[in-house]
């Protein structure tokens, strides 16, 4: 079985499309070669800057023969029915087949399909894999009309054995398929022919080319370690900055040069920001002092003086990019010192929030109100909770944001440690934002708590208000995430709040405001929907929908966990179901008691005892809760139920007003044992009126203690 090479040789491909331009050759062709008949053993496929490559071991020399029946028109059957059946078939008239059929006489196709020779179907498969690449972006070039990301130069397209290897006849927009490949554009810039994948890797290595992202990564992340542990630092580790330079050079060699002295003072995160962003430099940390004192850069070039030169030219390139960091950092910094975190964030009224929803300054107000209001839920100051919400976004209208977005929050943090505020309220400006993902830390401090819960409660509740909700896939607003980033910090800081209110306070605040600047020029819209909402039916429509919504993202967050839907719908149905920390809980544990053999039995007989009970009460006309008297009892089983259902009452109503959920489902999975007893000993619909009263008021306890715990009537099952 022979094996394939194909290289598609062209200028640089951009780094951040590299690994996806490979993963899409190994798919596009693999399956291309499976579906005309062709097996393998195994594929890899590999991409550095000049080239994608993908080796295929153990592919069949040729497919296999196919001999294909397919049934037609019945004899007689129009002209126009058997003409489509014939080109759908591929074949003439003449070589219809007439066979009885249980219809009567049918025609059939009988189509031969003979094997082909490996090459061949390679050649259809590559031409189509190129001329269709779903590049992000394209080009074309030249007078020919193929696009490519970039000039394509070159292809290898060979076959090899033990015989040897042969090149497949190939000639895509005026490239022949042979087996040249280039090295290293400067070092080793002379043609080279391969043979295989293994010559073809190793002839390339000795052309400083490594063929393999992972080896070029690996290489580049302990170089660079070593460079600066010689020097007593330590590498700040960016795992995607390492992948996307490792996409850069096709011979990485790595240079560690010194940041100069007078940016040493700017805080770290600022020069690792600029320094990665415009540079593609590593950051080099001081461990004594915390300091980013060096940088590493990975040139694509070995160099007679060592790299020197390029060394001073990348040093004097990020001197000029490190003075612009340099200089929005202290105009920035006068700007606090001169007028407080208030004075920077004075231009945030000026600032379009939503057209609908007001200026940045106008959120900031109700986001205030709301962190106040949840302060004392929090174990926060209601007054650094309040101001820590008021300066939180100052840092929007810095010069170091503007031009590194992502430095929001953590600058918040600089400046309003430089203001001189209280700790907490300077960490409340960096931890806001948070959680932003799944794997995001979630703020533990109370004020940080407390205006993060703040601005994402405020952020649901008005978007609810405008009615602009997630639709399938599509959530511009980030409100599935905003959602759960309620979720945990409710449930890492064990809070309790109590969703309405907040909603309340902030829709009450929204619906107060009055647009009064130029570019919110949907009044009538706005006001329409203030209008809307006026009422207190409204509100309650707008909480219900948000609170299902809630509920919603619930069920996901919480079956990654591994509790069942139908768990967390029984839970929904008690209630305080807008606490989300209760709801949560209530789950938890009756998850926990499902999954014991006592649960899982005692929902078969609630659920018995409950459709019996729903049966009789239709039939009869009345409902069966007016007390079950033990003197009736006749059944020691049934008087064992009785003082069961005594014994967990006593034990789950105090549990419940505690919220010792636990206790309480332990109290009810400890009536499995006396239900199961009850109903193989007694017939609940007995003959005499008075007893089968008293026992369906019985089954009545049973439902009503096991409904006290959670609706068990949702559970599947």
């Amino acid at each position: 079985m022979p094996d394939l090479l194909i290289e598609l040789f062209s200028e640089e491909i951009p780094a951040r499309m590299q690994a996806r331009a490979a993963d899409d050759l190994k798919k596009l062709v693999t399956d291309g070669l499976v579906e005309a008949g062709l097996t393998y053993a195994g594929a890899a496929a590999f991409a550095t800057p000049r080239r994608l490559t993908l080796a295929i071991d153990g592919l069949t020399g040729e497919s296999r023969a196919v001999r294909e029946e397919r049934k037609g028109p019945k004899v007689g059957a129009p002209d126009a029915a058997i003409d489509g059946f014939l080109r759908g078939a591929g074949i003439t008239r003449d070589a219809l087949e007439i066979r009885d059929d249980k219809k009567g006489q049918t025609y059939f196709a009988v189509i031969e399909k003979p094997g082909r020779k490996a090459a061949d179907i390679i050649a259809e498969v590559l031409d189509a894999t190129v001329r269709n690449f779903p590049w992000p972006k394209s080009m074309r070039w030249g007078t020919g009309s193929l696009k490519w990301v970039r000039p394509l130069h070159a292809i290898i397209c060979l076959l090899s054995d033990e015989a040897g290897a042969e090149v497949v006849p190939l000639t895509i927009d005026g490239i022949t398929a042979g087996r040249t490949t280039y090295g290293h554009r400067f070092l080793s810039p002379d043609a080279i022919t391969v043979n295989s994948f293994d010559d073809y890797e190793a002839k390339l290595k000795r052309a400083h080319v490594i063929l393999r992202a992972d080896e070029r990564a690996e290489t580049i992340w302990n170089d660079a370690k070593q460079q600066a542990f010689a020097q007593g630092l330590e590498l700040v580790e960016d795992r995607g900055l390492l992948a996307e330079v490792a996409g850069l050079v096709e011979w990485p060699v790595v240079l560690l040069g010194r940041i100069g002295e007078d940016f040493l003072d700017l805080p770290p995160e600022v020069l690792q920001t600029s320094m990665k962003e415009h540079q593609k430099f590593f950051s080099v940390r001081n461990p004594k002092t915390g300091r980013i004192e060096c940088f590493v850069t990975v040139a694509n070039m070995e160099t007679a003086d060592k790299g020197a030169t390029i060394l001073a030219g990348n040093q004097k390139v990020l001197a000029a990019r490190l003075s612009d960091a340099k200089f929005f950092w202290e105009n920035d910094l006068r700007t606090v010192k001169a007028d407080g975190l208030e004075g920077m964030s004075a231009g945030l009224a000026n600032v379009t929030f939503h057209n609908k929803l007001g200026s940045q300054a106008d959120r900031i107000a109700r986001i205030a109100a709301l962190a106040r209001e949840i302060a004392p839920h929090v174990g926060a100051d209601p007054d650094l909770a309040e101001q820590a919400a008021k300066v939180a976004k100052a840092d929007l209208q810095s010069e170091m944001v503007g031009e590194f977005p992502e430095l929001q929050g953590l600058m918040g943090r600089y400046y309003a440690a430089a203001a001189g505020l209280d700790p907490s309220v300077a960490a409340a400006c960096q931890d806001h934002y948070s959680p932003l993902g799944p794997s995001d830390d979630v703020p533990t401090a109370p004020v940080s708590v407390a205006v993060a819960l703040a601005d994402k409660i405020d952020t649901l509740a008005l978007f609810w208000a405008m009615n602009e909700k997630p639709t399938g896939s599509k959530d511009p607003f980030a409100l599935r995430r905003a959602t759960l980033g309620i979720f945990r910090l409710l449930m890492v800081n064990e809070i309790r709040l109590v969703l309405r209110a907040l909603v309340e306070l902030s829709v009450a605040s929204w619906l107060a405001w009055k647009p009064h600047y130029p570019n919110f020029l949907l009044n009538q819209d706005i006001a329409d929907k203030q209008k809307a909402l006026a009422s207190v039916e409204a509100r309650d429509s707008l909480f219900a929908d948000l609170l299902a919504f809630f509920h919603d993202r619930l069920k996901v967050y919480l079956r990654d966990q591994g509790i069942r839907h139908d768990i967390i719908d029984a839970c929904i149905a008690m209630p305080g179901n807008d606490d989300l920390t209760l709801l949560v809980k209530r789950a938890r544990a009756l998850a926990e008691t499902l999954a014991t053999d006592d649960g899982e039995n005692l929902i078969q007989g609630f659920k018995r005892a409950n459709n019996i009970l729903t049966q009789a009460e239709a039939k009869d006309g009345v409902e069966y809760s007016y007390g079950a008297d033990p003197k009736f009892a006749e059944d020691d089983a049934e008087k064992a139920l009785f003082a069961a259902l005594d014994a967990a009452d006593a034990k789950i109503a105090p549990a419940m007003k505690t919220e010792d959920f636990s206790t309480a489902m332990t109290a009810m999975a400890a009536l499995r044992g006396p239900i199961d007893d009850f109903f193989t000993a007694v017939q609940v619909n007995d003959d005499r009126q008075v007893i089968r009263r008293n026992r369906l008021n019985l089954l009545s306890r049973i439902r009503k203690v096991c409904l006290s715990v959670a609706d068990l009537t949702k559970i599947e099952g």
